[in-house]
Parts: structure tokens; sequence; C-alpha cells
């Protein structure tokens, strides 16, 4: 059987060889014939692929085990957490921050970086926030982000109606997914020519009378 090298180190992860501590253990891969087998059979296994006994499924019973390196087997896990990592979405939320006065200058201009974030797919968190006596103004800040909205809905879906928490009313905005425009037909390359098809015309019958 192979050495213990990497039992201290990654034990954590996985128990490997003699630490793993059942007395049957169900062996799965395509080095193996598949099925339940005692701790010592599975070990005396590992030890004539020269290979490691790893544990891969500790809860099940019997604990599911593969006989693999276990460098190559932790490369290879390794390796799928970075490409599931890499192809999770992750979410980017941009804030838009109004007063309830807020003029038509500046609401066009805060509509257009909107517009922005939401075509580079990103959410839009749009608040109106209340200072002092200005929360009486409440419904007209309403009014404000549900226009905010109104001009947004080409590019954005609202995903939360203006809601008042605090000294805020946020309303919350998520961009929509673009239609895929169907492809072009190819335009014949230069040189290209169609080719028509003729039928030959069939030989006029001679009236041979004699």
């Amino acid at each position: 059987m192979r050495n213990n090298r990497f039992n201290n180190r990654k034990e954590e992860l996985h128990k490997i060889n003699g630490n793993i501590r059942a007395r049957e253990v169900r062996l799965v891969g395509d080095n193996v014939e598949q099925g339940v087998y005692t701790i010592n059979e599975a070990l005396r296994l590992a030890d004539d692929l020269e290979l490691d006994l790893v544990e891969i499924s500790p809860t099940a019973d019997p604990p599911v085990c593969r006989i693999t390196d276990y460098q190559k087997f932790l490369y290879q896990q390794k390796k799928k957490q970075k490409e599931a990592k890499a192809k999770s979405v992750k979410v980017v939320v941009k804030e838009i921050r109004f007063g309830p006065q807020t003029d038509d200058h500046d609401f066009n201009f805060k509509l257009n970086h909107a517009k922005n974030f939401l075509e580079e797919g990103a959410k839009v968190k749009a608040y109106v926030f209340f200072k002092g006596r200005s929360i009486l103004f409440k419904e007209q800040g309403e009014v404000l982000l549900l226009r905010f909205a109104t001009e947004l809905e080409d590019l954005g879906k609202v995903d939360q109606l203006p809601a008042l928490e605090g000294k805020k009313m946020i309303m919350m905005l998520s961009p929509k997914k673009q239609p895929v425009k169907a492809p072009a037909p190819a335009k014949p390359k230069d040189g290209e020519k169609k080719v028509i098809e003729k039928k030959a015309d069939k030989p006029k019958e001679e009236n041979n009378e004699e």
C-alpha cells in the first residue's frame, strides 16, 4: 500500500488509505469492479494498483470510496471548483439616489446612468431619501420612482415596487434579457454564381412517312 504522506496534510478534506475506519466500503470507478468490499479487500486492491483508497462520500452506508491517485484527484476537484466559480453569475447592484423634489435635469441624468447599468447586466436599486420633514412628500417620492420605472421598461423589469424602509423609499429593477436576433442569411461570396439547371429539350420526332 502506498504511504500516507497526504493523510496529515489533507485529512480535513478526505480520509484516505489507513485513515478510513469503516469495516466495509462501496467502491466506484473505472479501474475496479464496483460493489461492496471489506476495508482490507479495498486496501489490497489499491495497493495492487499502486494507488490510494479515497473516501469520497463518508455519510453513505457503507461509505463510498474511489481508488485513484490522490494528488491527481485533488487537482481535478480544484479544477472543477474553478470552472464552477467561473460559470457562476455575479450579481452587481448599482444604486441611484433621488431627493423627493428632484428636478427634470437631475432625473434625466440619473436615468441615463440607470440605462447603462441595466444594459451592462447590473441590477438597479433606486431610492428616494427623505431628510427631516421631507418625509411628508413620500407620495411624491413614490410617483417619481414609478415614473423612473416606466422610463426604463424597455430595459428593466421591476422586482420590488416602491416601499418605504425607514427614511428611504426603495425600488428594485433587474435587466431584461435582450431578444436574440436571428442570423442574417449568408450572402454569396464574390465569384460564386448560382447554378441554374436547364432541362434538355426533347428531340422532335421526325415524320418519316413515305
